[in-house]
């Protein structure tokens, strides 16, 4: 299993803190937000991790996390040219994935829940990662029924659960011959919901339904609400 990272994007709604950095190097309390999904991806025991990002500030990201060295962990970079999504971003992962599974991370979520057994025992196929929310209109929207998903829809009027689908996903090798199918959307980019249903299609898409919080951080609400979390977990006595 490697890991990919997506930390690209404009920032464009945090502005002006990303007039001169990429959010995912803003801080949430009290270190770089692109720390925490590094380390999730860490805690799980996966040791070689991509960060694909735009061109403005790919040298931030270098100059902050190094070779992964002081990690112990080795990091690869990768560069997206526009704003083409989340699937296009991931697809520039193909060579250096080499066949292997993948945990794909957004680089502005923010999670407490632990994923190493989830992501070890991990085979084939596709897994989500779902947390309930109030504001389920706000997100990508899973349906369940039983033990399956049987469909997602991004951003509904009128959302059929109260289970928003997260910032992380697992994929097998398959992913990157679906991505190479896909059509850009409405606003021209290549999206993840498009390759979640295609794994659902196939009838090989599991979820998991987080216990713990969960925030992206790529407004100024969700930035204030992720570092409060952080704050309230770290006095609590955890790291």
């Amino acid at each position: 299993m490697k890991g990919v990272i997506l930390a690209g994007g404009t920032g464009s709604r945090l502005l002006p803190l990303t007039k001169v950095t990429n959010k995912h190097l803003l801080p949430v309390y009290d270190r770089p937000m692109i720390f925490y999904p590094l380390q999730k991806l860490i805690d799980a025991g996966i040791e070689e991790i991509m960060i694909v990002s735009g061109r403005g500030h790919a040298g931030h990201f270098l100059e902050l996390l190094g070779s992964g060295a002081a990690f112990g962990v080795r990091l690869t970079y990768e560069i997206q040219d526009g704003a083409g999504g989340i699937a296009q971003a991931l697809g520039l992962a193909r060579k250096w994935a080499q066949g292997d599974s993948i945990a794909v991370i957004l680089g502005d979520n923010i999670f407490e829940d632990d994923f190493r057994e989830k992501i070890t025992s991990f085979t084939s196929g596709s897994r989500i990662f779902l947390k309930e929310v109030p504001d389920a209109n706000r997100f990508g929207v899973a349906q369940v029924e039983g033990d399956r998903v049987i469909g997602i829809e991004e951003k509904p009027k009128e959302p059929k659960s109260n289970l928003a689908v997260t910032g992380l996903y697992l994929y097998d090798s398959a992913v990157f011959e679906i991505i190479s199918t896909l059509k850009p959307s409405a606003r021209g980019e290549l999206e993840i919901t498009d390759v979640n249903n295609a794994y659902i299609a196939r009838g090989a898409m599991g979820f998991s339904v987080l216990e713990g919080f969960w925030s992206d951080a790529g407004t100024f609400d969700s930035l204030m609400r992720a570092s409060l979390m952080v704050q309230e977990h770290r006095k609590a006595g955890n790291q």
